[in-house]
């Protein structure tokens, strides 16, 4: 469903991989991160100003709910006055979540199939290149996608690769592991006897755990404080939305959720300029 979009993101990944990242795997992932948020600032920016208008209108907002609690039609017309006069636009804040979200999906199948996406691999080449691994080994391995443990493999056993001429070439087997503990191919998992057997994945339950913390972060910082009601719902997603990151996180890839991270920090810097230097700016404007 994704696939036109993870396409060309594919290919910025390993032009970035191959270029300014050295072959680094994990830094091309925190670099394509950064480039990512910085197009999408302007849109970032753009919901940002149209969470904190809406913020601003919801006394007048929750004034005219007690005032037509009877009324839903002249509810609904004293809401658009109040939209109109105050040039909000209540679809305006969801078109960056629109945008980021085939992203998000995208680099999914661009982190767990890096052979098909970023070196335009087919099927049948994967599918030759796990011929090649020992059938004991093969038959061990448990995933979707024959990507990862086809550079599992290749990384491990170098003297291979001869094997794969014509199918693979030496720079094509991205290294996988990232500051010597991450392998980012792989799933986080709090399964005792997976972690026991292989202890790769012992230190990857870090990456949901990050992932988590700077989710939380983020929504804490992300508007100033509100007031009265409007503070609850606001509450209950910073509260919320670190479980479920958490959850998601140990459904993926680590690469995904290297991912969450560093887009997670970029935003948490994001949102602490906008707070400083645009929201303070303007309330000091208007007294």
């Amino acid at each position: 469903m994704f696939g036109f979009i993870a396409q060309p993101m594919g290919l910025f990944l390993k032009f970035i991989y191959n270029t300014l990242a050295f072959h680094n795997y994990g830094l091309a992932i925190i670099l394509f991160t950064i480039f990512i948020k910085l197009i999408l600032l302007p849109l970032t920016i753009k919901q940002y100003r149209s969470t904190a208008k809406m913020q601003e209108i919801q006394p007048l907002l929750q004034e005219a709910q007690k005032r037509y609690k009877n009324d839903k039609e002249k509810l609904n017309q004293e809401m658009m006055r109040i939209y109109t006069e105050n040039k909000y636009n209540p679809a305006s804040g969801c078109l960056p979540l629109l945008v980021q979200l085939p992203i998000l999906f995208s680099l999914y199948w661009v982190i767990s199939q890096p052979l098909k996406y970023m070196f335009q691999k087919s099927n049948e080449t994967i599918q030759a290149l796990f011929n090649l691994i020992p059938k004991e080994i093969a038959e061990s391995i448990q995933s979707f996608s024959y990507d990862i443990p086809i550079l599992n493999y290749f990384n491990e056993h170098p003297e291979e690769i001869i094997k794969a001429e014509g199918l693979l070439a030496k720079n094509e087997v991205v290294d996988l592991n990232f500051l010597g503990i991450f392998n980012l191919g792989l799933t986080p998992t709090f399964d005792y006897t997976k972690i026991v057997s292989d202890l790769r994945y012992l230190p990857l339950i870090l990456i949901p755990v990050l992932a988590a913390v700077s989710t939380w972060l983020s929504t804490k910082y992300a508007m100033p404080a509100p007031s009265n009601d409007s503070a609850a719902p606001a509450a209950s997603m910073t509260k919320v939305m670190p479980f479920i990151t958490a959850f998601f996180a140990f459904s993926v890839p680590a690469g995904l959720g290297l991912y969450w991270i560093i887009s997670n920090l970029v935003q948490i810097g994001q949102q602490l300029y906008m707070n400083k230097f645009v929201i303070n700016k303007k309330e000091a404007g208007t007294k």
